[in-house]
């Protein structure tokens, strides 16, 4: 059953941005969250792990309404990278990746070897290693969200939500947390991520949702639903598309 939402409709101050959506979140797949900005990409997300409620309509998780699960169960099972985050003052990089630890500590959140052992397997997943022991707060923005991206990792769910993860980095490190995320998928997580590169999306995601004014427009493998027509409606543009010479995969050339 997984994760699904029925007829939901999420917003701010009781306004819906996202209205009628029903999504099931494919179980062992990389799924990416595509549309132009103000669609209700990141508010579907926050949805999607309880950030945000539903305004009506619902999202279940193994058939029961998420609302209903405990924050611990959902924390134990659902991670989330948000576009920005606060940085706490004079805390290190390793004590801020062990706060990922959180829905499995007791006795005042002290961590145990297997908590330990996640961090440290979280940062070196990041390349945070070197820096582990500085102030997150001396950090430039792109090593900070690779920080963000460790704290998440050491949660270790099962579905892991990414917004925005590229935001900050440069386009080495973009390149390593996509193939970082591919990597999360073939070890069984489930991954969904908002993205606004249409062509990182179809290279290393199996799954697309193309989102317009609130709503979902097409999904499907991107070889299905990625078309020079969808691209003039959606993202107004006149592009068109080729087959990528490495991947495989549908490629944008805009004009």
């Amino acid at each position: 059953m997984g994760l699904k939402t029925e007829h939901l409709d999420v917003g701010y101050g009781g306004t819906p941005v996202v209205q009628q959506v029903n999504l099931q979140i494919l179980p062992g797949k990389i799924t990416a969250l595509l549309g132009p900005n103000g669609c209700g990409k990141s508010t579907l997300l926050k949805a999607l792990v309880r950030i945000l409620a539903p305004q009506s309509g619902s999202v279940q998780w193994q058939g029961q309404d998420l609302r209903h699960h405990s924050s611990q169960a959902i924390a134990r099972v659902l991670s989330l990278l948000p576009q920005s985050q606060e940085v706490p003052e004079g805390i290190t990089v390793r004590d801020v990746v062990g706060y990922g630890r959180s829905p499995y500590t007791r006795f005042w959140g002290q961590l145990t070897a297997t908590d330990q052992q996640q961090v440290e397997q979280a940062m070196q997943l990041t390349g945070v290693t070197a820096f582990a022991e500085r102030p997150v707060s001396e950090l430039s923005g792109g090593q900070r969200q690779r920080v963000w991206l460790a704290m998440t990792l050491a949660q270790d769910t099962d579905y892991v939500f990414l917004d925005e993860p590229t935001t900050y980095l440069d386009l080495n490190h973009q390149v390593e947390l996509m193939k970082l995320m591919r990597r999360l998928n073939q070890q069984g997580k489930t991954v969904v991520t908002v993205l606004h590169d249409i062509n990182q999306a179809c290279r290393y995601c199996d799954h697309l949702v193309v989102m317009q004014g609130g709503q979902i427009v097409a999904q499907g493998e991107p070889t299905e639903i990625l078309t020079t027509q969808l691209l003039a409606d959606v993202f107004e543009l006149d592009a068109e598309i080729h087959r990528d010479p490495i991947a495989g995969t549908p490629m944008c050339v805009v004009k």
